[in-house]
């Protein structure tokens, strides 16, 4: 089964069981709601523990999070480094033209001529858009702007995108 990070565990917080998450999710609401059963692995642990989250809020750049049956601080104590993860079949449908950075990585760029540009290896998040790192064979990196001006066709199936190179994009 695949395992997508949502947020790691950077401390407690409090002496009644929450824990301090730093998001790594773009949908927090969904992610740490009531109920929601997420894997909670442990530095250099292989399988997870099954957590549901009891409570949540957020507080400053954290979500406050709490797990049922981890009432007080010294049951979470042992939480802090760890990854929360949620199982593929987890995953909810996205809107069209919006996808998961899972999809968007290790697709192969190409130009609309069909020239070859490079493999997507990073995913940089700018505020305004997206900015796909784009690693070629040889040469030095690109950076290309995740906006309707330029990506042209994505097909995750085929792990393959167009873009049109505007003028300058690739120097």
């Amino acid at each position: 089964m695949k395992w997508f990070n949502v947020g790691k565990i950077v401390n407690t917080h409090g002496i009644r069981g929450e824990v301090r998450v730093m998001s790594r999710t773009d949908f927090p609401e969904e992610r740490f709601a009531v109920g929601m059963k997420l894997g909670l692995f442990k530095p250099d642990a292989k399988k997870p523990i099954m957590v549901k989250i009891a409570s949540h809020r957020q507080h400053k750049n954290f979500e406050l999070v709490t797990f049922e049956g981890y009432p007080n601080i010294n049951d979470v104590q042992e939480f802090k480094e760890s990854y929360l993860r949620i199982a593929e079949h987890d995953l909810t449908e996205l809107e069209d033209d919006a996808y998961y950075h899972h999809e968007i990585l290790e697709c192969t760029v190409f130009s609309t001529e069909g020239e070859e540009i490079g493999v997507v290896t990073e995913i940089l998040e700018t505020g305004a858009n997206d900015v796909w790192e784009v690693t070629p064979k040889k040469g030095k990196k690109h950076y290309i702007p995740y906006i309707e001006d330029v990506v042209k066709e994505i097909d995750i199936d085929e792990k393959k995108i167009v873009i049109e190179v505007l003028e300058g994009l690739l120097s």
